[in-house]
């Protein structure tokens, strides 16, 4: 039950970035699904940073949540978290969301997170099955992959707000080219 459980998951996260008419035919297996997701939301995050202007980056809508920013530096800083411990390795950078605003820099530093998560997805259906301590428990390294994935796809979903906010047309909603 609980394998039929974490396919299911990896289909339903899956399953926007299919529908959204990949050209690629997605890599084998439950990581190969989950990575065409996971690549999927990063090439929208990476294209959402890319054309905010620079002068929005500090948006907020309400005193109380993160700016554009900031939500930028927190995935940054959650792909590595996430990626380093299925790779069981430290984390490459931390502290992105605190110690980066510029543009500039933020843009950089997603598009290292994604470059440094596309060895945590390379793993093979097999590897994912086996556990590594994940917020202090053990757990199947696909459940780290799954929760990245899904934490992208959430907080795009911030960052749509965020640019409708300012009359943009999110990546994933432009025509395709």
């Amino acid at each position: 039950m609980k394998g039929t459980s974490l396919v299911l998951a990896a289909f339903v996260v899956a399953a926007p970035a299919l529908a959204q008419g990949m050209k690629a035919a997605a890599p084998a297996g439950m990581v190969g699904a989950l990575k065409t997701s996971f690549d999927a939301v990063g090439g929208y995050i990476v294209r959402s940073a890319e054309e905010m202007p620079e002068a929005d980056f500090a948006l907020k809508p309400t005193p109380e949540v993160r700016s554009f920013g900031q939500i930028l530096g927190h995935v940054a800083d959650a792909n590595n978290l996430f990626c380093s411990a299925v790779l069981g390795q430290a984390n490459p950078s931390p502290g992105i969301e605190k110690g980066k605003t510029s543009k500039a820099d933020l843009v950089a530093a997603l598009k290292a997170s994604y470059g440094y998560c596309d060895q945590a997805y390379a793993i093979s259906d097999a590897e994912a099955g086996k556990t590594v301590k994940l917020f202090g428990h053990e757990r199947p390294r696909f459940n780290g992959l799954l929760a990245n994935a899904t934490h992208n796809w959430e907080h795009y979903g911030n960052l749509v707000t965020y640019l409708r906010m300012k009359g943009q047309v999110p990546p994933s909603s432009q025509p395709k080219k």
